[in-house]
């Protein structure tokens, strides 16, 4: 034990080393767990500082539903310990390990997790990565090892940083420990399987059951061309109590037959592989239509419409998740433009998440991300100042 505390403090102790070198010598590092999302960016830059090496479950308390993990601990090691005691991040984050694992298998690190910010299915209704975060600990580039936040859900006077870190990307510094939020996995839980439901009528239905008191917990709609003969589907996820989860089941049901439409309970045993292949990015749909195709994220208001992007008269594919919020198409690079005027004009945004085959990072030069207004631009600049004096810390990621 005092072997390997000895091994920990020695590898801290290099991190530290490294950031204080790279300052001094603006040379850039490139903060890195499993790598499993290099592929989301707008570029990769600099010497890579592997976070692997500082690996462990700090403290685990399952009756106060807290868990404190460093950075460089596998996701897959984390969320085995939670299941043990039935519990789970409610958020589902994804690992995008397929085809990625290293020669020990691990895959997605914890701190990657929190640093890229992303979330699965049940985001629209559990929250985001970012609401579970209740403290962590940051080596900045000046080599100061500080501590942020707690162990405790809390009012906090000031500005609550650890949350800042959630989706920054590894810009503002090495994310060492962070400490997380769990819940208890729900005792009741069914999926509704809703056969010749249009986008249109989905959003209309989603919207509808969001104002009323339902146990919601995630959703998808998608035009199945797999099926045969190819249909809409809509996919509703319900999770709470028993009672509640079996009354919301019929009073949905009758909703959706009333549209003429077949809906079906299926058992959380026999979709929960689909759900979590939703989340992993698995599906059929997210096979690239074509060799030009790359992968978009429009970020829009749950209540937006359907949105009619098309590309040479040709409407794009779009996959539906988070109650309306989250809209996955396929359109190529040249139709950047497009396809962030759809996001705009519905009061949202638009990521270009995964490069066409074809052309892989040359896509990039229309830009991953949506550009940020001024305020939001210089707000950015002035964080990254503080954290990161000399620039060093995975420049030109976002």
């Amino acid at each position: 034990m005092v072997a390997m505390q000895d091994t920990l403090q020695h590898t801290l102790q290099d991190f530290t080393r490294r950031i204080l070198h790279a300052s001094q010598t603006g040379q850039p590092l490139r903060l890195r767990g499993g790598g499993t999302k290099d592929f989301l960016g707008q570029a990769l830059q600099g010497e890579v500082l592997d976070t692997r090496a500082y690996s462990g479950i700090l403290s685990y308390e399952p009756s106060e539903l807290v868990i404190t993990v460093r950075a460089g601990t596998p996701l897959a090691e984390v969320e085995a310990a939670l299941a043990e005691k039935g519990q789970s991040f409610a958020f589902e984050p994804p690992h995008f390990s397929a085809g990625r694992l290293d020669a020990l298998g691990e895959g997605a690190t914890i701190g990657g997790m929190v640093a890229a910010g992303l979330s699965g299915p049940s985001r629209a209704s559990v929250g985001t990565v970012r609401d579970f975060v209740l403290g962590a600990r940051v080596i900045n580039g000046k080599g100061e090892h500080l501590t942020f936040g707690g162990q405790v859900m809390k009012n906090v006077a000031g500005y609550d940083v650890s949350r800042l870190l959630a989706g920054s990307w590894g810009q503002l510094g090495l994310i060492t420990e962070v400490s997380l939020k769990v819940l208890p996995v729900a005792p009741g839980e069914a999926t509704l399987v809703c056969a010749g439901v249009s986008q249109a009528q989905a959003l209309k239905l989603i919207n509808q059951w969001g104002g009323q008191p339902l146990p919601l917990n995630a959703s998808a709609w998608v035009y199945d061309t797999t099926a045969n003969p190819a249909q809409d589907f809509f996919f509703v996820r319900l999770r709470g109590a028993v009672a509640a989860v079996d009354a919301a089941v019929t009073k949905m049901s009758a909703d959706v037959q009333a549209l003429g439409a077949q809906v079906t309970r299926m058992n959380p045993q026999d979709v929960a592989d689909d759900w979590h292949a939703s989340g992993e990015q698995t599906l059929d749909f997210f096979k690239a239509p074509s060799e030009h195709a790359c992968l978009w994220r429009l970020s829009v208001p749950q209540t937006a419409p359907v949105l009619d992007v098309r590309v040479n008269g040709e409407a794009c594919a779009q996959y539906i998740e988070w109650h309306g919020a989250q809209r996955w198409l396929w359109a190529p690079a040249s139709a950047a433009s497009q396809v962030r005027e759809a996001a705009v004009k519905a009061g949202g945004h638009a990521t270009l998440f995964r490069t066409s085959s074809a052309h892989g990072d040359a896509d990039k030069q229309v830009g991953v991300y949506t550009p940020l207004n001024d305020v939001q631009q210089r707000i950015q600049n002035e964080l990254k100042k503080q954290f990161d004096p000399a620039g060093i810390f995975n420049p030109g990621r976002v």
